[in-house]
């Protein structure tokens, strides 16, 4: 089973990054381009077939060790395939 895991930073977070592709977006040209947030995105193939059981997997991974849960959300979106 395929998965995609997106971590982005809790609204409120500050965004050091986001703020710095926002200027250089803007240094580009790139005019009316605001609020940008950068974030990390997993892709995983895990063996497991039990679509609960996937999910419930990729939960604790995120929990444990791919997001830092105290500033960070995640998404967990199962790929068909």
């Amino acid at each position: 089973m395929k998965a995609r895991v997106t971590v982005t930073l809790k609204n409120g977070v500050l965004d050091p990054q986001g703020k710095a592709i926002e200027g250089a977006l803007g240094s580009l040209g790139f005019a009316g381009v605001n609020g940008v947030r950068q974030g990390k995105v997993f892709d995983l193939e895990i063996v497991e077939t039990d679509k609960a059981r996937a999910e419930a997997q990729l939960r604790d991974m995120c929990e444990r060790l791919l997001a830092n849960t105290v500033i960070e959300d995640y998404r967990i979106d199962l790929i068909a395939g």
